[in-house]
């Protein structure tokens, strides 16, 4: 569905080249009041820069964080202070997740790099009794509703570009440098899926060309 012209695309493309955020990172507070105050050990798929796990850590007793990419990972590495009880390692998200019974299981911009309701299944399975997943993930735009909530981030997302910056031209966030790649699930598809193997999880479309999914093992 076209919304704006090539012409318009490529000013905006321009301007928040220039103006840069982290669209993953403007979800973490939300995620973490999804959370406990305290918990014992927490599993980040998909860390990225580090910069979730190490807000995870100041909660937890230990962080494992687990991302497919080494360059991202050795970043993380150096970015994070050894005193913070976080641990990467470098390995597929799909086969690779460690063992452990954890109380929170995170996943951002990354689930749908994945096998999605297989990936699910492996996190119910390692999650605690009473523990918390989190999903923000990415979703293809094919209802009115996606498009719409699409057409209301593109204002959005260059105000918030240039907010954020405070005005002036910025580097991309290291966590931006990670490889990505587009979603090829609808909504709709992720909705009918994730129910299917997390029942009662709750789902909910965002701005930002984002859905947010929280279950709770029983």
């Amino acid at each position: 569905m076209k919304i704006l012209s090539p012409r318009v695309l490529r000013a905006l493309e321009r301007f928040n080249a220039t103006y840069p955020w982290d669209h993953n990172a403007h979800y973490h507070r939300w995620i973490l009041r999804q959370l406990p105050p305290r918990f014992r050990l927490a599993l980040d798929i998909g860390s990225g820069s580090g910069d979730l796990a190490r807000l995870l850590a100041g909660r937890a007793d230990a962080v494992r964080a687990v991302d497919a990419d080494p360059a991202i990972t050795a970043r993380a590495r150096q970015l994070t202070p050894s005193t913070l009880p976080v641990t990467y390692a470098v390995g597929d998200a799909a086969t690779d997740l460690p063992d452990g019974a954890y109380d929170v299981i995170t996943c951002v911009a990354t689930v749908h790099h994945m096998p999605f309701a297989p990936t699910l299944a492996r996190c119910r399975h390692l999650l605690a009794p009473g523990g918390t997943l989190v999903i923000v993930g990415l979703s293809r735009a094919r209802t009115p509703v996606d498009h719409l909530l699409g057409a209301l981030a593109i204002p959005a997302n260059a105000a918030l570009g240039w907010l954020k910056n405070k005005g002036r031209p910025s580097a991309r966030p290291v966590a931006m440098t990670a490889p990505t790649r587009p979603a090829d699930m609808t909504f709709d598809d992720i909705a009918r899926e994730a129910g299917g193997v997390l029942p009662g999880v709750r789902l909910r479309r965002r701005l930002f060309w984002r859905y947010t999914l929280v279950w709770q093992r029983p």
